[in-house]
């Protein structure tokens, strides 16, 4: 990982947007700070594209699509999206039907019963109540679980057939072909009628943890804020440039670097 200095002015100037995730990326001990915030508004008011994707249920998601300067939240690994219209009002759209939705809901509590009942210490994280498409299995926010324990629950989302990864505080699981890539993909033709894939090379992901790899592969422009180094050796793909804060005064460094680029233009 290079420092976020080396991070080439004229790529910066070349953005259109970023991603970026929430937890322990924008947030910081669980809250938004005030200087992630302004940074957030920094980069929309410049008239950079500014979405979350993160792992959170859509329910915990909504008051922060309401007030953050942002054109959308992802939730729940790609799998719901929240847009603010110009009254303010809340959209949500899914990439499942509502069929598929009821059907995966009642197989997917099944697995968080048997994890519970069968692992121990396991415990379904506190934002359980607002989520639709996905588990959670709290691993660091309100409760520590070793991380022989953070397989085993990974293990056996998988062996019944979800998708599991493993974020900086809980262990997600879901049935579906989504994910945060598949999320960032869908997002951009939703909002804009674009294909990311055409466009890779002006978008930027900022991230954290294990379950932010996928991003760290596909986009150039990636970026951890400094707690991602309590992964490197967990992450499949690093991040390209790491900055020199952790958490949201990390986020707020990625701002500044895009803020001196549009200066310098």
């Amino acid at each position: 990982m290079k420092p976020l200095a080396q991070w080439p002015i004229a790529a910066r100037r070349n953005l259109v947007g970023v991603f970026t995730d929430i937890d322990d990326t924008l947030t910081t001990e669980g809250a938004i700070t005030p200087d992630a915030l302004a940074a957030m508004g920094e980069l929309h008011s410049a008239g950079l594209a500014l979405v979350a994707i993160t792992g959170r249920p859509v329910g915990w998601s909504e008051p922060f699509a309401r007030s953050w300067p942002l054109d959308a939240i992802v939730a729940e690994n790609g799998a719901v999206a929240l847009l603010r219209d110009a009254g303010g009002k809340i959209e949500k759209r899914y990439r499942q039907d509502a069929e598929t939705r009821a059907r995966n809901y009642g197989r997917m509590q099944a697995v968080l019963a048997r994890i519970e009942r069968e692992i121990p210490g396991a415990r379904r994280a506190t934002d359980s109540d607002g989520r639709e498409c996905d588990i959670a299995i709290d691993h660091s926010e309100f409760t520590r679980l070793p991380d022989a324990t953070i397989d085993g629950v990974a293990t056996l989302m998988r062996d019944e057939g979800m998708h599991a990864t493993v974020s900086s505080i809980h262990v997600n699981g879901w049935f579906g072909d989504h994910n945060k890539l598949v999320g960032a993909r869908w997002i951009v033709q939703e909002l804009w009628q674009r294909v990311l894939d055409h466009e890779m090379a002006r978008w930027a992901y900022v991230g954290d943890s294990t379950n932010d790899a996928l991003m760290f592969r596909h986009f150039e422009h990636s970026i951890g804020v400094a707690n991602v180094r309590r992964f490197e050796g967990a992450l499949s793909h690093l991040p390209v440039y790491v900055t020199e804060a952790e958490r949201g005064a990390g986020f707020a460094e990625v701002a500044a670097a895009l803020r001196q680029a549009a200066v310098a233009r």
